[in-house]
């Protein structure tokens, strides 16, 4: 479900769990730990893909919704350390989004260093309230430290999913491109970086990433991830995620 493709020093992480590449516990833990292991492997810069078309669908909520508190609380917490992994990532990280890319799946680009997105009739957003889930503030931070205090508030509270060139206008994503160019241009990025004097660069881009590694340093993981799952388990929440896989499952009979 996840796999590893060498550009030389480039490693690619390519989410492979069809048909939506969504996010499960074991697909959360493989990233994780390829993101955590990539550098010691001789990564001197990485990209993140999907398959063609779609990104990622975010967490699988028809997977998840049978668990219980515990493992639901388990499953937050990997995601966590999951985005805590592309903060921390210790070489340089693209996001080479080839297609759709809503929730989990825009949550993984929100961390990395750049985005490039396919143009066409795809859509991206944390889409979260449609499900009965608030936006986890350390979400909420990484999308306003990039399109801002309005877009972020303005995205967020309505759950908007937006197209490429919309996404690219208020700063979500760093590049619009024909789909079949997405990871190439993701390539050609971190071979650009990996041309200038090392040092320099890497110590610019820490300044540059501490506001998103400064988020996991503020002591509200498990609170935050106790509200979560407290919400989960809300009449409202269960009621709206039943609701998607009704109409997911009557997309794929359709």
């Amino acid at each position: 479900m996840l796999d590893t493709i060498r550009h030389g020093s480039i490693f690619e992480l390519r989410l492979n769990r069809p048909p939506a590449n969504a996010l499960d516990p074991e697909l959360i833990g493989a990233l994780r730990r390829a993101l955590v292991g990539a550098p010691g492997e001789g990564a001197q810069a990485v990209v993140l893909s999907g398959a063609p078309r779609m990104f990622s669908a975010g967490l699988d909520v028809p997977a998840l919704l049978p668990l219980s508190r515990d493992e639901i609380r388990v499953v937050w917490r990997d995601f966590y350390a999951l985005m805590q992994a592309i903060a921390r990532c210790s070489v340089p990280i693209a996001a080479a989004i080839g297609g759709h890319s809503p929730a989990g799946g825009a949550v993984l680009a929100l961390f990395c260093d750049y985005r490039v997105m396919a143009d066409g009739d795809f859509t991206i957003g944390l889409n979260e309230v449609r499900v009965g889930l608030p936006l986890p503030p350390v979400i909420h931070a990484a999308l306003e430290r990039l399109v801002g205090a309005h877009q972020a508030a303005r995205l967020g509270m309505a759950g908007l999913m937006i197209e490429p060139r919309e996404a690219h206008r208020i700063g979500l994503v760093d590049e619009v491109v024909p789909m079949e160019q997405v990871e190439e241009i993701a390539l050609h990025w971190c071979h650009e970086l990996l041309a200038l004097p090392r040092r320099a660069m890497m110590e610019t881009r820490e300044m540059g990433r501490r506001s998103l590694v400064e988020l996991f340093e503020r002591g509200d993981e498990a609170r935050e991830i106790e509200g979560l799952v407290e919400r989960w388990f809300s009449d409202e929440t269960r009621g709206a995620m039943r609701a998607l896989i009704e109409r997911l499952a009557a997309k794929k009979r359709a």
